[in-house]
C-alpha cells in the first residue's frame, strides 16, 4: 500500500520560509505538489521527474519555491521562500505509479494516483 506523509506547514508572515516534507514509498514515476485554497480548484505548484530530476514550476512560485528529493530517504520537499498570502492554502504531496498513460498532462491532478493528507500552509500580510 503506498503511503504519502506530509510535514512542514505552519504560519508565517508574509516574507518568511517553510519546508514541506513528503514521506513516499516505492519509486513513483513523477510526485509533485498542488495545493487548494477554500473555494478554488486545486493547482499544481510544481513537480520532479524522480528519474532524471527534471523539474517543472507554476510561474506564480516560479523563483521562489524549489522542488527536491532525496532518493535515500524516500522523501520529496518543496522550499518556501518569500511567501505571499496569496500562497495560502492547503498543500498536497501526489505521485503517480506508474508512468502509463497520460490523458490530461502532469500540471492535472487527475493524472495523479495517489495523494498525501494536506498540510495546511498560511501567510500572514
Amino acid at each position: 500500500q503506498v503511503q504519502l506523509v506530509e510535514s512542514g506547514g505552519g504560519s508565517v508572515q508574509a516574507g518568511g520560509s517553510l519546508r514541506l516534507s513528503c514521506g513516499a514509498s516505492g519509486s513513483p514515476y513523477i510526485m509533485g505538489w498542488f495545493r487548494q485554497a477554500p473555494g478554488k480548484e486545486r493547482e499544481g505548484v510544481a513537480r520532479i521527474y524522480t528519474g532524471s530530476g527534471n523539474t517543472y514550476y507554476a510561474d506564480s512560485v516560479k523563483g521562489r519555491f524549489t522542488i527536491s528529493q532525496d532518493n535515500a530517504k524516500n522523501t520529496l520537499y518543496l522550499e518556501m521562500n518569500s511567501l505571499k498570502p496569496e500562497d495560502t492554502a492547503m498543500y498536497l504531496c501526489a505521485a503517480r505509479y506508474p508512468c502509463g498513460w497520460v490523458e490530461y498532462g502532469w500540471g492535472n491532478p487527475s493524472e495523479y494516483n495517489y495523494w498525501g493528507q494536506g498540510t495546511q500552509v498560511t501567510v500572514s500580510s
